[in-house]
């Protein structure tokens, strides 16, 4: 036997269900993984003797939450005059959390 949920419950299930979505929700991760190497990584890798990703596995790192994330992403953005579009700081910031941040 089948049952048809009521619109109240599905609306019930539909929140839950997006409040565990990524903290990027939309983000291009590819877009932002070729962003960030493009980028990123030179700057990164002058600053940690060649090994850019220590930027992001650091222990006292400073990036502690989603929007600090996402603040730090801008702030580079705009240090280096980069001038992209805000889906392509959401890209590379999606891409930063699934590859070091791992934000829920």
């Amino acid at each position: 036997m089948h049952k048809t949920i009521r619109s109240g419950t599905f609306l019930a299930l539909w929140i839950s269900a997006s409040a565990f979505a990524a903290p990027f929700e939309g983000a291009n991760v590819e877009m932002g993984e070729k962003l960030h190497a493009e980028h990123c990584v030179a700057c990164h890798a002058e600053k940690f003797d060649g090994n850019g990703a220590m930027m992001y596995l650091r222990s006292n790192h400073k990036i502690k939450s989603p929007s600090a994330l996402s603040q730090q992403v801008t702030t580079c953005v705009t240090m280096l005059k980069l001038g992209w579009f805000p889906e392509e700081e959401l890209d590379v910031a999606g891409y930063l959390n699934k590859e070091f941040y791992k934000f829920k």
